[in-house]
């Protein structure tokens, strides 16, 4: 998956996702270490002790990517160096935070990819109980993820897509990805986007029918550049 998400980002996918009529759940995230990651959905909810993360792990798969729910929280970071090197030993291919990180230095040095918040040096200074669900679901933003689930992350922030349709949407991003490359080439040649996607025809049939909107023109003309 990851290999396959090398040649792609998470702006096509979230293309792909409006194309598809699938729901676009994303989040601004930034990453700490490395430049994207992709893998299953391993949620847990952080309630002030590491202990979440650790029993994660015991039905970890390898390239699973741990996603923590900390209600976005910016008093404490939830996510240190030690769960970052137990991840890498369980197989974890990253770790995607809806909260903050701390010990940069050391989770830099140790190599796993990490997308967070933010960082602060305080950890958690609070002991919550822990919901029933803790394991199964993680809330990140608006959107609740389960291990029916997968997450992709790179510079512009995460997206959540559902398991059983990563290829499909896979395949629609590389379409969409190889049309906007191609229209890149010809700006760089000389031959400008609104002459690609023929806008003043656009703008003479919108006059016409002021119900038309430029997405529907697009994909008249099999344009890519917002979907």
């Amino acid at each position: 998956m990851l290999e396959r998400f090398a040649e792609l980002t998470t702006a096509h996918v979230a293309d792909a996702c409006v194309r598809a009529g699938v729901p676009v759940r994303t989040v601004s995230l930034t990453a700490v270490v490395g430049e994207r990651v992709a893998g299953r959905v391993l949620p847990a909810q952080h309630v002030g002790s590491v202990d979440v993360f650790l029993e994660a792990f015991e039905s970890a798969a390898a390239g699973d990517v741990l996603v923590v729910d900390n209600g976005g929280r910016r008093d404490e970071a939830c996510v240190g160096d030690l769960v970052a090197l137990e991840a890498a030993a369980a197989g974890i291919a990253g770790i995607v935070i809806w909260g903050l990180h701390r010990d940069t230095v050391d989770i830099t040095a140790i190599g796993m990819p990490v997308f967070s918040l933010g960082a602060l040096p305080t950890g958690p200074l609070r002991l919550d109980p822990q919901p029933a669900d803790a394991l199964s679901k993680a809330t990140i933003g608006e959107w609740t993820v389960t291990r029916d689930d997968v997450v992709l992350a790179d510079e512009d922030g995460a997206i959540f897509v559902p398991a059983e349709r990563v290829d499909e949407l896979f395949g629609l991003a590389e379409s969409i990805r190889d049309t906007e490359h191609r229209q890149a080439d010809e700006i760089r040649a000389g031959r400008s986007l609104r002459e690609q996607v023929r806008f003043a025809d656009f703008l003479t049939a919108r006059a016409a029918d002021p119900s038309l909107t430029f997405r529907q023109h697009l994909r008249a003309v099999r344009g890519a550049i917002e979907e």
